[in-house]
């Protein structure tokens, strides 16, 4: 077992590439010296990997452990908490480097990819808040209860489209602006409304819908006053718009200012429930979910379940 002082750090490259991106590790790794912080460093090979060294770490005694990476690895490893008793749940600490190709849940925190140093003194501080996670509950194709957590939000529809596509274009592009304009320009090619029923509250939604954000945090600019801290999801449905209001309406996503979108239906909850059409895109914290809900599902938070260490 190891000193609980000790950070175990995973690292998580953008794009799986080592050597590309190996400057960056060391600066990481120079300013982790300079702080005298004892850690250990292991490094993830894909996507399947982080689960593996996140129960290493555990299994062995580590107590802090430091995601270096994005979105979608810090989902990975909160998962893999998830799955341990509880008791080793109250135990663990996470941090976030930020070093994804998505990083919206560390900017919710004020974590910025460019200033590792303020970002390690803010963990060395040791602020540790307990925040909500959001969890989807559904059945797969073989007809197996399954369940995911999400830090962020889950996406359904268009935006699923939409984000995934940004992945990918955002490992050939490298600016997250280009990304985003290019991921837009090709949703020519993309269908535009699904047909979904949905239960919020006491509201009933029953129609063809361009897309829902479920929102933990930020939500990629479309639950952009969700907090991980207060027991509650915010919603963003968006019925499908006229040509030109789908238009102003990307133009509004990129400047932030999504809520004010005219189609753009609001709600605060602590649960969903859904049914949507099959080959539906389904995407939690930025990547598509490998087996789509089959038949109806449910999302709900639970409050004050995950020990983060948060900016002074």
């Amino acid at each position: 077992m190891v000193d609980e002082t000790k950070w175990g750090i995973v690292y998580c490259p953008k794009g799986g590439i080592f050597g590309k991106h190996r400057k960056r590790w060391e600066r990481v790794e120079r300013c982790l010296k300079e702080r005298g912080i004892d850690y250990d460093m292991v490094q993830s090979e894909n996507t399947r990997s982080v689960d593996r060294l996140i129960g290493m770490f555990i299994n062995n005694g580590y107590k802090t452990i430091i995601i270096f990476g994005g979105d979608s690895a810090l989902n990975d490893a909160v998962n893999c908490l998830m799955q341990q008793e509880q008791s080793v749940r109250k135990s663990v600490i996470f941090g976030l480097i930020p070093n994804g190709v998505m990083n919206d849940f560390a900017h919710f925190w004020e974590f910025d990819e460019d200033n590792v140093e303020q970002t390690i003194d803010w963990l060395l501080k040791r602020r540790v808040r307990k925040i909500d996670l959001g969890c989807i509950r559904y059945k797969n194709r073989r007809g197996e209860a399954c369940h995911r957590y999400f830090l962020n939000c889950i996406n359904i529809g268009l935006i699923a489209t939409i984000m995934n596509l940004r992945r990918r274009t955002r490992h050939v592009l490298g600016s997250r602006s280009l990304s985003f304009i290019f991921s837009f320009i090709l949703l020519i090619f993309q269908r535009m409304d699904y047909r979904m029923h949905i239960k919020i509250n006491t509201d009933v939604i029953k129609r063809k819908v361009m897309t829902v954000c479920v929102g933990n945090a930020l939500g990629y600019g479309q639950t952009p006053n969700a907090v991980p801290y207060n027991g509650l999801l915010d919603v963003s449905v968006v019925y499908h718009p006229e040509v030109t209001q789908l238009f102003e309406g990307i133009y509004l996503f990129l400047r932030g200012k999504f809520l004010n979108y005219k189609s753009v239906h609001p709600f605060r909850t602590k649960d969903i429930e859904m049914h949507v059409e099959p080959h539906t895109l389904v995407g939690i914290d930025g990547r598509l979910m490998s087996n789509t809900p089959v038949g109806p599902f449910r999302i709900t938070v639970e409050k004050e379940v995950l020990n983060f260490l948060i900016p002074e």
